[in-house]
């Protein structure tokens, strides 16, 4: 039987680079913290040779960006009661927030065209 609470949890499918996926339920209050250290505490069966030494160094990418440790999945209006789908990854530290979006204007300063005669 679905319950309302059941409704307004989110179903999160994580990808390692692997491949492998599990689906874990959290509160939209969860935080991308939260969820890794979850993760790490009830790794999966399957996923041993992933196992990471420690929760700090997990990290999730949701469409194609690095969540910081704070962001909930409330924030990110992920829809409740449906699947959203994350990777997961082993990473020391996070990139810079500007690289990449630097990178990109460098890209549009430059010109390659060429002068016909």
């Amino acid at each position: 039987m679905t319950t309302a609470r059941d409704l307004d949890m989110v179903n999160l499918r994580l990808i390692l680079v692997s491949g492998k996926t599990q689906d874990f339920i959290f509160s939209p209050s969860d935080s991308a913290m939260d969820i890794a250290k979850h993760v790490f505490d009830n790794w999966p069966l399957g996923w041993e040779e992933e196992q990471v030494g420690s929760a700090s160094i997990l990290r999730l990418i949701f469409q194609g960006r690095f969540l910081h440790g704070s962001v909930t999945l409330g924030a990110l209006k992920l829809p409740p009661g449906r699947t959203t789908v994350m990777h997961l990854v082993a990473r020391e530290t996070l990139p810079e927030p500007n690289s990449h979006g630097q990178r990109n204007r460098e890209k549009i300063t430059e010109s390659n065209c060429c002068l016909l005669l």
